[in-house]
């Protein structure tokens, strides 16, 4: 077991108690939570974007620069720098947007490949008029095609080798992180809510065949409904649920409070958020299978947790205090496990199910969920 202790106070040296209740209910106005090992990370990450040997697995497709793997850490790097304010950040998404001259990957319908459109979007938000329409040029070209011509193939996922004919939609949880976001944060900024509601009807759809209405939690994908795993519990992916969690987070916040769509997201958001803080383990990991505790520690699945609860208690959705406890056990962490140079640990390597997690282990989806994580957390000092 890992030194408890020891995690729990490198939350508890830098957060400051609040001085009254009046100021234990809202956020901080200067945070006081120390975010050296949040730079750390990044900064390591940023420094090892030339070559992904240090990865175990899937190095050729980690060094795709438009693929998932990619997008999720720059959508992290995204939330980071405007928390911060640190212009590296915002600067390092820019370039990495020009390079690519704002452009996708080759599958015109997958969400893997739309995923780098929180980035683009993100950075389009930061100007205006010709120059934002170029950076959107590329993203609204993409989903102009699928509205013109929408699927209606079904959603079971084929157990097949390579790209299943069910991901020209959203039939796998990840997908409700990567593609959704994109979406809805398009008709956001551009007004146009038709990719809004595209986007809302295949949320849903997705939903209505991957989410567990008992355990409030959801399915990788369609052939894990009724399998048990080898405990005889059904199996529910931590990172797979971590990925949902968040784009459910990342859509309420592109919806304005009077959209119609918005309370359906958010009835789900509390009744996964119930779901998940009681499945957390005693050193504030969640376990690889959220039903199975124990294990390895892992920290993909646990960033986007952590950032999702922190997003909830920020945004007025969450208010008890077994929430805020989960938000500092999580924290605390993740920086723990955070190494020397910056490196983050226990990241499970790409996959579709719970596996095995070293403590070498990292990832470029792994260190995006951190510093999603990081945002949110450094928005109070008071957990």
């Amino acid at each position: 077991m890992r030194v408890v202790c020891v995690i729990a106070a490198g939350l508890i040296a830098v957060s400051a108690p609040p001085a009254n209740a009046a100021q234990a209910d809202r956020p901080a106005a200067a945070s006081t939570i120390d975010l050296a090992k949040a730079h750390r990370a990044a900064d390591w990450q940023l420094a090892h974007m030339d070559r992904f040997d240090y990865v175990r697995t899937f190095q050729r497709q980690t060094a795709d620069p438009t693929d998932w793997i990619q997008a999720a850490f720059f959508a992290g790097l995204a939330a980071f720098a405007d928390s911060t304010g640190d212009a590296r950040y915002a600067q390092a998404i820019e370039g990495h947007g020009e390079a690519q001259a704002w452009g996708y990957g080759d599958r015109p319908r997958h969400a893997d490949d739309d995923a780098i459109g929180q980035a683009w979007v993100w950075s389009a938000a930061r100007t205006s008029g010709a120059a934002q329409a170029d950076r959107l040029a590329p993203t609204r070209a993409r989903f102009d095609a699928v509205l013109a011509a929408p699927s209606d193939v079904s959603l079971i996922f084929e157990d097949a080798p390579g790209d299943r004919p069910c991901q020209v939609r959203w039939c796998w949880s990840d997908a409700l992180f990567m593609a959704p976001p994109v979406w809805f944060e398009l008709s956001r900024l551009t007004g146009d809510d038709r990719y809004a509601a595209h986007a809302d009807k295949e949320f849903w759809a997705a939903t209505d065949v991957l989410y567990d209405r008992e355990e409030h939690l959801f399915y990788r994908d369609s052939r894990f409904i009724g399998q048990p795993g080898q405990s005889g519990r059904k199996v529910f992916w931590s990172r797979g649920n971590g990925w949902t969690y968040a784009g459910i987070a990342k859509i309420i916040d592109s919806l304005g409070e009077d959209d119609p769509r918005r309370a359906r997201f958010v009835e789900l958001y509390r009744e996964m958020s119930a779901a998940i803080i009681p499945l957390q383990g005693a050193e504030g990991y969640w376990p690889v299978s959220l039903l199975d505790p124990g294990g390895p520690p892992e920290t993909s699945g646990t960033g986007f947790f952590t950032y999702g609860l922190a997003w909830g208690v920020n945004r007025g959705l969450l208010t008890d205090e077994a929430t805020r406890s989960a938000v500092r056990k999580g924290w605390s962490a993740l920086e723990h496990a955070v190494q020397s140079d910056g490196r983050l640990g226990w990241v499970q390597q790409v996959g579709y199910a719970p596996d095995q997690v070293h403590a070498e282990d990292t990832q470029l989806y792994g260190v995006g969920a951190y510093l999603f994580a990081a945002a949110e957390v450094s928005k109070r000092n008071n957990w």
